[in-house]
């Protein structure tokens, strides 16, 4: 066994490889550029070494930087990760002169599979079935044009060393297909340093779903089930789970068996996953296999108890999988849910700063039989930077069927606490309450349907509307209490709470009254309807479980002005609980109207302007590209929304702009 692993990756996936290596007796060495010198997987390995500045592509994918940290450290093997030199032929050669392991497949099936045109033709031998479209490369635009146009819209551009979704763009006509070409192409470059592109027919009405293959250097080769993989935004996956809700013993079977033709075919070994488009009549199409890691191989380990990283190691080791097809077993479900600084209602936009509060929900088995797991590379106090994919944390929920695990994913939403920046929580509790996805009624294009004017929060029901309400009436009565006792002891002198309130919620003003009952509020609305409200809740808490009605519930808290702002379940509401005879003034209060920026273009998110395609005194059209923004190595193409003229342009190409920061004004 391996006496030291350098990992040559960052973040979560670092720090995921780092326990299993701990639990293993093996020393672990980190790697950090300039942005990462106080990150978490360098706090976590026994050592680390400097590798370069922020940017990868001077960092983290330079190869002769990577081999001088192992000479420097002695590690005897390297764990890629995934991104990055997992699937670098030349990485893992250099390693192989250097007498060094690389924990991760053969060169040769980098170099079949890690190239997305060369695996199409292979999958084809091997008889997987197999997606129509172009396998050559594409020079220029004009051929991605006429090249999308014999295959027939809609078409997927991607690519071709392409992965996590960066470098692939959908084309409905010619423009966008020119259009997709450049941009996947320029993304290829920054992230891969490999600008080849290919193209596809795009399949409608899709789903996701992927094979998760493990071999050993013996010729033993497995599956261990599948993944659900279709909720999806720009191609990015954002939830997925294991099983499949919609595959059966017969097709699991199939696509598993040709997953493993296709590994056997190249000499397969390591821990890779064969991904496949499967649509509504369970007919399944090879997309491309990742021979290296997945981001969400934990689902997997779930529901098979096997610890895909530990069994990564011993391949890389020689050793034999202790495991035969016969033995793997899928027991109960999982779901993951990724974790992104990004900003859902300003469409998904990257979001950077400092985490000012990182309290992820406890990780283990809870009292209801379901398990939590949060794979993280972040830390409260810790900044996400521009440079880098903007997951910040792998949240996944075990339970014994779906809708429980789906059940325990949405409590355990409401129980993490971020702040300080941007992120995604909102709207992955909105996705496990939906009906569809609960359902099982999956799609790659579930989001855009779901959501086609954008994620604009969730809208409150009655009910929960009122248990809202309730929670606001208990929280000021906390509150009010708290002000009478400090108040009345430096007065000297008794003030009592009054029972009756107003709480304006949602664009409505609900009259109740509030009285304690032993350890219980009781809320009692107008109607002559009341919920009882318990919790542990104390001001200055942000957040506390609370029973109201019987039913617990975990809520995010904070004062927001003279209100409370309350977050729960995907909701994101400010509410006012006031005496009636201020509620009533509040009622004359003249609206204060947001600043008028129609006629401006504002940097949507922080990030680096490579592009500005307009000058001043030009007339531009409606959608037509006004300027394109870097950000988390993903190029935003920002359009015109209507006609309009350029009064000036106020940033230049390489500035690097805040959110709202302008770039151009119009007449």
């Amino acid at each position: 066994m391996f006496k030291k692993i350098l990992i040559a990756n960052r973040g979560e996936i670092a720090c995921r490889v780092i326990r299993t290596a701990k639990k293993l007796g093996i020393k672990t060495v980190a790697v950090y550029s300039d942005a990462d010198r106080d990150a978490l997987h360098v706090r976590q390995a026994d050592e680390a070494v400097h590798i370069g500045p922020a940017l990868s592509s001077q960092s983290y994918i330079v190869i002769d930087k990577i081999l001088d940290a192992i000479r420097q450290s002695g590690a005897d093997a390297v764990h890629p990760g995934y991104g990055f030199l997992s699937e670098n032929s030349r990485f893992a050669e250099a390693l192989e002169k250097l007498g060094v392991a690389f924990i991760g497949p053969p060169v040769r099936a980098i170099e079949a599979m890690g190239d997305k045109i060369t695996s199409k033709k292979l999958a084809a031998e091997a008889g997987v079935s197999t997606v129509p479209g172009h396998m050559g490369l594409i020079t220029d635009a004009d051929e991605a044009v006429k090249i999308s146009a014999e295959i027939g819209y809609p078409v997927m551009i991607k690519a071709s060393a392409g992965g996590g979704g960066k470098g692939m763009r959908i084309a409905w006509d010619d423009a966008e297909a020119r259009e997709g070409f450049q941009s996947s192409k320029n993304e290829a470059k920054s992230s891969f340093g490999d600008d080849r592109i290919f193209i596809e027919k795009f399949v409608t009405q899709p789903r996701h779903i992927e094979i998760q293959v493990l071999g050993d250097q013996h010729g033993n080769l497995l599956y261990l089930g599948e993944r659900e993989c279709s909720i999806q935004r720009r191609n990015q996956k954002v939830i997925e789970e294991a099983p499949s809700p919609f595959l059966d013993d017969a097709t699991r079977k199939a696509m598993g068996e040709q997953a493993v033709a296709l590994g056997q075919a190249v000499g397969y070994f390591s821990a890779g996953t064969v991904e496949f488009i499967v649509d509504g009549d369970r007919n399944f199409y090879f997309l491309e296999m990742n021979t290296r890691l997945q981001v969400e191989h934990p689902v997997t380990e779930l529901i098979t108890g096997i610890d895909i990283v530990e069994q990564m190691i011993r391949v890389a080791a020689g050793e034999k999988l202790a495991l035969t097809q016969a033995d793997i077993k899928l027991d109960g479900w999982a779901i993951e849910s990724r974790l992104y600084a990004e900003d859902p209602y300003r469409n998904f936009l990257p979001s950077i700063g400092r985490l000012t509060r990182y309290r992820p929900p406890a990780e283990g088995r809870r009292e209801d039989d379901t398990v939590l797991r949060n794979d993280t590379g972040v830390f409260e106090g810790g900044e996400i930077s521009m440079y880098y994919d903007p997951m910040i944390a792998k949240l996944c929920s075990w339970a014994p069927d779906r809708l429980t695990a789906i059940d325990a994913m949405s409590r355990a939403l409401d129980d993490f606490e971020v702040e300080g920046i941007g992120h995604n929580l909102p709207f992955l509790s909105a996705v496990m309450r939906q009906e569809r996805f609960r359902s099982g009624s999956l799609t790659t294009a579930y989001i855009a349907e779901e959501f086609p004017d954008g994620f604009l929060g969730v809208k409150p029901t009655e009910r929960d509307t009122e248990t809202l309400a309730a929670v606001a009436a208990f929280v000021n009565l906390c509150s009010e209490r708290r002000a009478v006792l400090i108040s009345g002891a430096l007065a000297n002198h008794p003030r009592s709470v009054g029972s009756d309130w107003v709480v304006a919620i949602g664009g409505q003003d609900l009259e109740v009254s509030v009285r304690n009952e032993a350890d219980k509020a009781i809320v009692k609305f107008k109607d002559g309807r009341f919920l009882d409200v318990s919790s542990d809740w104390r001001p200055g808490r942000q957040h506390a479980r609370f029973s109201v009605g019987g039913e617990t519930i975990g809520v995010k808290i904070s004062s927001a002005g003279t209100g409370w702002r309350l977050r729960w379940r995907g909701m994101d509401i400010v509410v006012q609980v006031r005496s009636p005879r201020v509620a009533e003034l509040a009622r004359l209060m003249p609206k204060k109207l947001p600043p008028d920026t129609s006629r401006m273009l504002l940097c949507p998110m922080p990030g680096v302007v490579t592009a500005i395609n307009v000058v001043q005194g030009e007339t531009v059209e409606a959608g037509q590209a006004l300027a394109t923004v870097e950000a988390m190595k993903m190029e935003n193409v920002l359009r015109a929304e209507r006609k309009g003229t350029v009064k000036r342009v106020a940033a230049k190409a390489g500035a690097s702009l805040a959110v709202d920061e302008l770039i151009l004004e119009f007449e």
